[in-house]
């Protein structure tokens, strides 16, 4: 295939659509060629989204599908009742807020300890490879947000971040193209069906499954 052919496979590689001979030929092609190895990484965020609808969508769903009107009504009703319960708890933690203030100011440290948990910080440097990560997940509803950093001065090559789960199965976090001999710390955003609790390591590996580093939480 011509060079020119070979850029336009940018999208379909980003999106892992392509067969996998094709893939093998354009991480050939992406070795020497710095420009897509630069639009694979901006195919990163549309990759993610994707992934993550396709998670959160039953199999059996037609990816087109759409709600019935009986459907988006209920919805719009379970929306405005939530609403409502949340407006009433604002008003209520405002009420107690003003209480506390007033008879026992030290009891707010404590009423502050209620947020959310911390993002989970872990970070790992590979003795064989070089590659050093650091990666920060901050859990959600639909799973977890993630960002890497990640230093690797080998490249170009491309790469993927994967979370291990407990019972061992793996899910593709983020995935980006390593610049040629560029020692520079990379940051790339990405995002995962598991949550932190549910994940026993992260492994930066290239995409023909080689593993530069693993981050272990503790």
């Amino acid at each position: 295939m011509r060079s020119l052919e070979r850029h336009r496979d940018v999208g379909a590689y980003a999106l892992g659509v392509l067969d996998e001979a094709e893939a093998f030929r354009f991480e050939d092609h992406l070795m020497e060629c710095p420009s897509c190895a630069v639009q694979v990484t901006e195919f990163g965020p549309a990759t993610r989204q994707l992934m993550l609808y396709r998670s959160a969508t039953p199999r059996p769903v037609h990816p087109m599908a759409q709600p019935s009107p009986r459907m988006l009504d209920r919805l719009l009703t379970q929306v405005a009742g939530r609403r409502r319960a949340g407006r009433r708890r604002l008003l209520l933690a405002l009420a107690a807020s003003v209480v506390i203030a007033v008879s026992a100011p030290a009891a707010l440290v404590l009423a502050r300890g209620g947020d959310g948990p911390r993002p989970l910080t872990v970070e790992a440097t590979d003795e064989r490879s070089g590659v050093w990560a650091e990666v920060t997940v901050e859990d959600r509803d639909w799973g977890s947000a993630v960002e890497l950093r990640v230093k690797d001065a080998a490249g170009p090559r491309a790469c993927v971040l994967v979370g291990v789960a407990r019972d061992g199965s793996e899910d593709v976090m983020t995935s980006w193209a390593v610049p040629r001999h560029d020692a520079r710390p990379n940051t790339i955003p990405g995002g995962s069906a598991l949550h932190s609790d549910d994940t026993v390591r992260y492994e930066v590996r290239t995409t023909e499954g080689e593993t530069l580093v693993t981050l272990r939480p503790e």
